[in-house]
């Protein structure tokens, strides 16, 4: 599948100090992509900078195999974006917004549509003065996908969102993906990026640590559990130990999945061993935990090259 965006070897610094260091990645067409790291690492730095908004040193940037630089922006009107704040006008009304940016045919259709899955209806015709952070956000959110991007950039989009929000955002961000769009998206709570995201970006001090998906990342880090109940969990949990399956601490039964082979496996075994399985189910691990790990390995490996080097 062919790439809507691809960043390679881009370098950026604010004055002496550089910032963003050889950052390469690609982004499929269709993909919802999580941009993870911890504060400071360059998250929205490198949005900026794919926008257009920074300039950078050296690299390219494509999006849809055109060049993006802060002189070259034709590129840009395949994509849509919220990033920070959105700019919103107090004395607009949520619906003069919608329409002031909206270009081409059918489309007060599709603003209607964006309003209603963001449940938006009972005060887009007020203006915006008078909205709380979550009204502006989610107006800012509709801004962001109201011209039929192909390329949906989004900085910390549940900023302000309450839970029935954030579904809604959850709901609208994959109905607009099963049509074609794809997303990159930044968030601090990892919970709902687990749910969205498919592949992940990793970065930390600047720099692409991990390119990978988010099964992959979850499995690599032994983090995915297949939980069983049978009429003998005494038996059971002899009879997979026995076979070598990886067992975890807990007294209940619980398989850790070292591949997508294991859960049938597990029940081939149980079913041989003439054992009733009463429950199952796939238990996958925290993404939060999951990431720590990867930035704690990476930095580990960094002191152990500059030790090496001295």
């Amino acid at each position: 599948m062919s790439s809507i965006l691809s960043v390679q070897n881009l370098n950026k610094s604010f004055g002496n100090k550089h910032v963003l260091h050889d950052v390469s990645f690609d982004i499929e067409k269709g993909h919802i992509v999580g941009l993870v790291g911890p504060n400071g690492a360059g998250k929205s730095t490198i949005m900026k900078t794919m926008l257009g908004l920074f300039n950078f040193q050296s690299g390219t940037i494509k999006v849809d195999g055109q060049t993006v630089t802060p002189m070259k922006h034709e590129a840009l009107s395949k994509v849509g974006a919220l990033v920070e704040h959105p700019g919103i006008y107090p004395f607009l009304t949520g619906w003069d917004h919608l329409q002031l940016f909206a270009d081409g045919d059918h489309q007060l259709i599709h603003i209607q549509k964006i309003i209603s899955q963001l449940n938006m209806d009972s005060y887009i015709k007020r203006k915006t003065k008078g909205y709380s952070l979550g009204m502006k956000q989610k107006l800012g959110i509709a801004l962001a996908l109201v011209n039929f991007p192909e390329l949906v950039i989004l900085d910390e989009p549940m900023n302000g969102l309450d839970p029935e929000s954030i579904k809604d955002l959850r709901d609208l961000i994959i109905s607009e993906t099963q049509q074609g769009a794809t997303f990159l998206i930044s968030s601090h709570i990892l919970s709902e990026l687990q749910r969205l995201a498919q592949d992940l970006l990793i970065i930390d001090q600047g720099r692409i640590v991990e390119t990978t998906t988010m099964h992959d990342l979850l499995a690599s880090q032994g983090k995915q559990t297949i939980m069983l109940m049978t009429n003998d969990d005494k038996r059971a949990r002899d009879v997979l130990k026995k076979a070598r399956f990886k067992m975890t601490a807990d007294p209940r039964i619980e398989v850790v999945a070292t591949d997508d082979s294991t859960m049938p496996r597990v029940l081939k075994t149980l079913v041989q061993a003439n054992i009733d399985i009463l429950d199952v189910s796939r238990l996958e691990g925290n993404l939060e935990s999951s990431l720590l790990e990867v930035l704690k390995q990476n930095r580990i490996q960094q002191k152990l090259a500059m030790e090496r080097a001295e």
